[in-house]
């Protein structure tokens, strides 16, 4: 399902209201439409499509409601995840940010919508079951409490007068007054501060009309605001909640020269100090020329987001820190080698790891084994001792995993006998090439003979490329 389909479906129930006798004129549907097309657009770079993590139900009075399960059910031709009505209200902006579709001296086509029209077009979504709930941002139009107070409008409107009990994520504007961030919060389920770049000096190369105190001030509010709710909540049945999904924040990768270990540094503090539920990372994209930004033929680094995204699961749910993935000696992560993969190799001091007698904790730092399966583990362990064959059906990745653990059928002494540092390298770069014993089938695994970009890619790396770069710096 494409928005363009929404677009056109919600245009021709127009027409068919003109016809029975409404008075809105084809001019008006054209500008609707022509400004659902440049905001829509405007919003896209924008990391917005996640599990809710609210439970809303219906009150019999209103309509919709929001599962804690998650939200996204459909994706674009591009991959996008279109569930949300992803849209800004505006794209006129008075800051001219380096990096931004939107800044201020870039000649684009501009637009507004008024409250009402935003509030009419996501509850007519909705009703056609296009959406399942609203994200909205904002420019900076005129001044941050102008424009959060027209955001906060939009969002009355849907609450208050349509009864709509979605899923609405809002971007709060950093210089907006406390006392509008917390109507915004009680209206919304998650509210949410973009940073934006990782480094105060980069904020002041790209973004001068931006600080990292204004940043930061309201994301310290909405955390403020989400705890003392917590303190209503268990005195007062009934009290209003303020943001129940929290909060969450964005950064772009790219589009300044941090490393990796900066990056997830930052991640880190943020998680402790602000509680955030989520840090979203975003690879660059140069759409904007100009001399402090990579080049325009750069390609965006997704390879970088993507291990920048498994880290970010290692510390919420691995109980890894920033500073044990990264060092000083390697600022940034293995292109070749996920996060925990490269780790392991430069702490082959703690393995290998029994799994029949190991803690939890330990098993969560194996390669191949993740959270479901370590339960798994804990679990049916106590009922006898579990043999490679077990691992494989609790769903252990033993590609991965052979190499840092022993089990009943594979003890110390065999262990002994595996391989070296160097060959478990280009184990893990190449199972086909480099097997051991141990070998899951996979549905996309290349078959013998053809020559697929991955078998390309296998092929170089068994010759040595990837697996002598990764050597030096382990």
């Amino acid at each position: 399902m494409k928005i363009t389909i929404s677009i056109n479906c919600y245009t021709n129930s127009y027409y068919t209201r003109r016809r029975n006798g409404n008075h809105e004129t084809g001019d008006a549907i054209m500008d609707l439409m022509q400004k659902l097309n440049i905001l829509a657009d405007s919003a896209k770079y924008d990391v917005a499509c996640t599990s809710s993590g609210v439970q809303r139900k219906g009150n019999g009075s209103g309509i919709g409601s929001t599962a804690a399960q998650g939200i996204c059910h459909a994706f674009s031709a591009d991959g996008r995840c279109i569930s949300l009505l992803k849209v800004l209200l505006t794209n006129f902006c008075v800051y001219d940010c380096k990096y931004c579709v939107n800044r201020r001296s870039r000649d684009v086509p501009r637009a507004a919508f008024s409250p009402k029209e935003l509030a009419e077009l996501t509850i007519e979504f909705y009703r056609r079951n296009y959406i399942e709930g609203l994200f909205l941002s904002s420019a900076v139009c005129g001044s941050a409490d102008n424009t959060m107070e027209r955001m906060i409008e939009v969002l009355r409107l849907l609450r208050e007068e349509y009864g709509f009990r979605g899923y609405i994520h809002a971007k709060t504007i950093p210089g907006a007054s406390a006392a509008l961030i917390e109507r915004m919060g009680l209206l919304a389920d998650r509210l949410s501060v973009n940073i934006e770049l990782p480094s105060e000096e980069s904020l002041r190369r790209l973004a001068p009309e931006k600080t990292k105190a204004g940043i930061l001030a309201p994301m310290k509010q909405v955390r403020i605001g989400i705890l003392e709710n917590q303190t209503d909540l268990v005195r007062y049945r009934h009290a209003p909640q303020f943001a129940p999904a929290g909060q969450s924040t964005q950064m772009i990768v790219g589009a300044s020269g941090e490393s990796d270990r900066q990056i997830l540094r930052l991640t880190q503090g943020l998680y402790n100090r602000y509680q955030l539920k989520r840090v979203f990372f975003s690879a660059y994209i140069p759409v904007v020329q100009d001399a402090a930004l990579p080049d325009a033929q750069t390609p965006p680094p997704l390879l970088r987001e993507h291990r920048l995204y498994q880290a970010d699961w290692l510390l919420r749910f691995y109980g890894f820190h920033a500073d044990e993935l990264l060092d000083e000696q390697q600022q940034n992560f293995e292109p070749y080698l996920d996060p925990k993969c490269s780790w392991a190799l430069r702490h082959l001091e703690e393995f290998p790891v029994d799994v029949n007698k190991c803690t939890y904790e330990q098993l969560l730092r194996v390669p191949g084994i993740g959270v479901k399966s370590a339960r798994r583990i804990c679990t049916a362990r106590r009922a006898g001792r579990l043999s490679m064959l077990d691992l494989k059906r609790l769903g252990v990745v033993l590609k991965r995993a052979q190499h840092f653990i022993i089990c009943s059928d594979f003890g110390l002494r065999r262990f002994a006998a595996r391989p070296n540092q160097s060959q478990i390298v280009h184990a893990l770069l190449d199972p086909q090439a480099f097997h051991f014993g141990y070998e899951q089938l996979s549905m996309f695994s290349p078959e013998e003979g053809v020559q697929s970009p991955n078998k390309q890619i296998w092929i170089a790396e068994k010759r040595g490329e990837a697996a002598e770069c990764l050597l030096r710096q382990i």
